[in-house]
């Protein structure tokens, strides 16, 4: 394809790869809202329900480095159609045939592989395509893509879920990818690293070892234990895998990442303000899907629908971010985003059970604001750090950062949450019997509660206050994490991010 053809089709080629991340973000969250009813059906366990939410993120975000390489290597418009196709057939093989919970971990897994072929082709094909002057606004729609995919991925589920069945989740996949297929197989162009440099098969096994160890510590540490032997050992050899990738790659005449690329701040401090983002923005959504369904006591979608202020926050931040970066430098932007958000968290810490919604409301849209004001630019500065053939792996490293912040994020932001919940909790007077289950587990708690009401015994009704009081606590314990770190953020990207990007020698 010629590059004129390709300068007039960039708005519809950012549009195709808009598509195809949306596809990713989805399925990072919309089997969240599903797994109550697809648990009862297949009868899974819990180690088994915990592996069917963590084979996607460690599958995804451990092999990230690799299917960015593979793209730049090979071609991202191949990479990025083959892992669509991977993402559609394990999605039609799990709505079809799907009959127990090892199915759908192998599943899930391949998904996730599908999804690490696609997300850095997305990031990389929109650097490629668009001129320097408008590479700003298009990585600012990418972001704002990659930042509501979440939102509208609980929103997706909660319908799946609540019109059909869990297999919906699964289903809804095939026919949202097979347009974007078709679509990126008439105007996507394929690119590649021209210089055709030799894979790095070392630095793969090592990339994937480090990445893996350390996301599945990180997945693990809330049921295992931050002290256990299992998390302390996995994430030891992940941090022991990580050196002798470094030291590896800076040896390697054509390394799989440069170790130079981190020297430049742009680079640098856009991949922390991206993961720290993504830690507060993860935590934050995880909290709340718990306390509008089971404090609150609404249904799955209607959870859901309240996230939408985030969303109507974000995009417009996001897409428009560009410009305020170019008059007022990256650095001030992205710290006025995390501020914002910081603000937002602030508030929440004054939430109760009977708080209003429109309070809630505010704060999701500070949130999203502030989400899109950190995403895009941080983004661009990412990028613009990054030699065009190495565009793949940049957009990978990118993608890794938010992956790694998010599952940060939930674990974190769970266990405080958990630890402040345990320590409120106390059984009603009557109820001793009930053991620790109810002081463990808030879920167990309001069900425990609605059992008890429903057989005329007025104790559940004073177990359930007791129990969304203490939630109440964690969840506030955890926003005030989450806002001490956007704050930590902030003032990190004031002092050392970049004020003005500052394009590196591909353009």
């Amino acid at each position: 394809m010629d590059e004129q053809r390709v300068f007039e089709r960039r708005w519809k080629i950012l549009g195709v790869m808009s598509l195809s991340l949306v596809i990713v973000m989805l399925n990072n969250v919309t089997l969240n809202v599903a797994l109550p009813e697809l648990t009862k059906e297949l009868g899974t366990s819990n180690s088994e329900m915990q592996w069917v939410m963590d084979a996607y993120a460690l599958v995804f975000g451990g092999t990230l480095l690799v299917m960015g390489a593979i793209g730049d290597r090979y071609g991202r418009k191949p990479a990025l159609q083959a892992g669509l196709v991977l993402v559609a057939a394990a999605s039609a093989a799990t709505a079809l045939y799907a009959e127990t919970s090892e199915h759908v971990i192998l599943a899930r897994a391949t998904m996730g592989l599908g999804a690490a072929l696609v997300m850095p082709a997305t990031l990389s094909v929109v650097v490629v395509v668009f001129p320097i002057e408008e590479r700003g606004k298009a990585v600012g729609i990418w972001a704002a893509m990659a930042g509501v995919g979440a939102p509208l991925g609980l929103l997706v589920g909660g319908w799946a879920v609540e019109n059909y069945d869990w297999q919906m989740v699964f289903w809804i996949n095939v026919p949202i990818i097979l347009l974007a297929l078709a679509l990126g197989l008439v105007l996507v162009p394929n690119s590649r690293d021209e210089q055709r440099r030799p894979m790095d098969p070392l630095g793969a096994v090592l990339s994937v070892g480090a990445l893996g160890s350390i996301l599945y510590a990180i997945i693990e540490a809330p049921n295992a234990g931050w002290t256990s032997t299992e998390t302390l050992g996995i994430g030891a050899l992940g941090a022991l895998l990580a050196y002798f990738f470094v030291i590896w790659e800076r040896r390697r005449e054509h390394p799989l990442l440069p170790m130079v690329l981190f020297r430049d701040k742009g680079f640098s401090m856009g991949l922390v303000a991206i993961m720290l983002a993504f830690f507060v923005m993860f935590s934050f959504m995880f909290t709340q899907m718990l306390h509008f369904q089971l404090v609150r006591g609404h249904s799955p979608l209607g959870a859901a629908l309240r996230f939408l202020w985030l969303p109507l926050g974000l995009m417009p931040a996001a897409a428009n971010s560009d410009r305020l970066a170019a008059k007022f430098g990256s650095n001030n932007v992205v710290a006025v985003g995390l501020s914002l958000v910081t603000l937002g968290m602030l508030i929440f810490t004054t939430v109760e059970v009977d708080t209003e919604y429109y309070v809630l409301a505010l704060i999701f849209m500070l949130l999203g604001l502030g989400m899109g004001l950190i995403m895009a630019p941080s983004t661009t500065l990412v990028m613009d750090s990054v030699p065009s053939d190495k565009a793949g792996v940049g957009s990978a490293t990118n993608d890794a950062s938010r992956e790694i912040g998010g599952a940060l994020g939930i674990a974190i932001g769970g266990s405080v949450l958990n630890e402040y919940y345990q320590r409120s909790m106390s059984l009603p007077e009557g109820l001793e019997h009930l053991g620790a289950g109810p002081v463990e587990s808030f879920p167990a708690a309001m069900q425990i509660g609605g059992e008890l009401m429903a057989q005329g015994n007025m104790l559940g009704e004073q177990l359930i206050e007791t129990a969304r009081l203490a939630f109440m606590d964690g969840m506030v314990a955890s926003a005030a994490v989450a806002g001490a770190i956007a704050f930590t953020n902030a003032v990190l990207v004031k002092m050392y991010m970049p004020r003005r990007v500052i394009h590196s020698e591909k353009d």
